[in-house]
């Protein structure tokens, strides 16, 4: 490791109570998404990141009725530029999200507290993915204010957006397709000990089932949408069995899935239910084909009902988000973040590369052509941090190195490694 990124490590030590403090800040303001109203917390972040050093920051308005359209309230992406030299270098973006999936019960501290207990940070979002809100800050001030001796050139777009868990249309997409950022490099949020390159895409089905209601006393006088729908279900749970046959070659991504995760319908205990609905996950591996693995689902439920008189089905995707990846372990981005993970984690391997059965932002740049990379703060695995569970949390230690990890590569990728 040579002085400069000795230098950045010192800063980000020097600087980890601050850098804490940021994020118990930006974790104790709610950002449940549903509901989504994500305006409160942008707006604060925008302050924030003024506060804590930065000069070029924006708080970009998402119109009203596009926000209201994507089902949620209120929203506005946060976007930082720091050019380094005369900013004609590579532009690297890095994304995070703020919007959170709502506590749910069982919490044993505050979900909004972001109470530190034992080394570690309790709160809803601040694995998923607050620290990576400030990690990215963090790590940028470091190559800010570190008195490094290397001229960098480029510029490392900080793009901070709220509505990951719906989708990211309105978020990193859109900043994307404005051309609001021009990133030739990405790093998305992700985990402290592995580099993930690729993850799943995802079909969200609504099939409507409709009948006609009667009388329980007489249900030969209607058509029972759940009876069809029971069909359906069974058909489909048949069909999900031959999906483990269709096995991905990214490690850590096994095979698709399907779930059917909400269920709808009836009137009454007494009537003949005359609709049902239901609303179904399925997950696509790296290189699926989403429009046949859509003919597939829909060829599937077609066929269950072909023989019930008088039934009425609809089929509506929701989703289509497309699979991320695989990106070439041998990617300058890879070689640069894999080089500094061990610089930094001495004694614990290498950095594994591998691909996660989510889906995330980062399919939203790697569909531009854009080479990425999902890294961040967190365990091994989201189920060690609680993600989307109770008592969401993050290791502060996993926070440092995570920061110091992420100022070292973009020194590197600013080209602070030449020589």
């Amino acid at each position: 490791m040579n002085q400069d990124k000795e230098r950045l490590v010192q800063w980000v030590e020097e600087h980890q109570v601050e850098m804490i403090d940021f994020l118990k800040k930006i974790v104790q303001v709610p950002s449940d998404n549903p509901a989504g109203d994500c305006y409160p917390i942008a707006a604060f972040l925008y302050h924030q990141l003024q506060e804590i050093g930065f000069e070029d920051v924006s708080l970009l308005d998402v119109e009203e009725e596009a926000v209201k359209a994507a089902g949620m309230i209120s929203l506005a992406n946060v976007l930082s530029r720091t050019k380094f030299g005369n900013g004609e270098g590579t532009i690297i973006a890095l994304n995070a999200h703020g919007d959170v999936v709502p506590p749910g019960l069982g919490w044993s501290v505050d979900p909004y507290g972001g109470e530190i207990i034992n080394g570690r940070m309790y709160g809803r979002g601040v694995a998923v993915s607050k620290s990576d809100i400030a990690a990215y800050s963090y790590a940028v001030l470091a190559l800010k204010q570190a008195k490094i001796s290397q001229q960098l050139q480029g510029e490392v777009d900080l793009a901070f957006t709220f509505d990951e868990e719906t989708g990211g249309e309105l978020g990193p997409k859109r900043l994307l397709d404005q051309g609001d950022i021009k990133p030739e490099q990405a790093i998305a949020a992700g985990f402290t000990y592995s580099a993930v390159n690729a993850h799943n895409g995802c079909l969200h089905f609504e099939v409507k089932i409709v009948g006609k209601s009667a009388h329980a006393a007489l249900p030969h006088t209607g058509i029972d949408a759940l009876e069809t729908t029971t069909e359906i279900l069974n058909r489909l749970y048949e069909y999900r069995k031959t999906l483990a046959a269709k096995k991905s070659t990214v490690p850590g991504i096994d095979h698709p899935t399907l779930v059917v995760g909400l269920i709808s319908g009836g009137i009454n205990t007494n009537v003949v239910p005359d609709e049902c609905s239901i609303r179904v996950d399925r997950r696509l591996i790296p290189g699926e084909d989403g429009a046949q693995a859509e003919e597939e689902f829909r060829s599937v439920v077609e066929e269950a009902v072909k023989t019930v008189a008088g039934i009425k089905i609809e089929i509506r995707k929701i989703l289509h988000a497309e699979s991320f990846g695989p990106v070439p372990e041998d990617s300058p981005l890879i070689s640069a973040l894999s080089s500094n993970w061990q610089s930094i984690m001495k004694g614990k391997g290498e950095l594994a590369i591998n691909g996660v059965p989510i889906y995330a932002d980062a399919r939203h740049f790697y569909e531009k052509g854009i080479p990425t990379i999902m890294f961040g703060v967190g365990p091994k695995v989201l189920e060690e941090a609680n993600g989307h569970r109770a008592d969401e949390h993050i290791r502060i230690e996993d926070l440092i190195d995570a920061t110091k990890i992420i100022a070292c590569t973009l020194y590197d990728l600013l080209g602070g490694g030449r020589r």
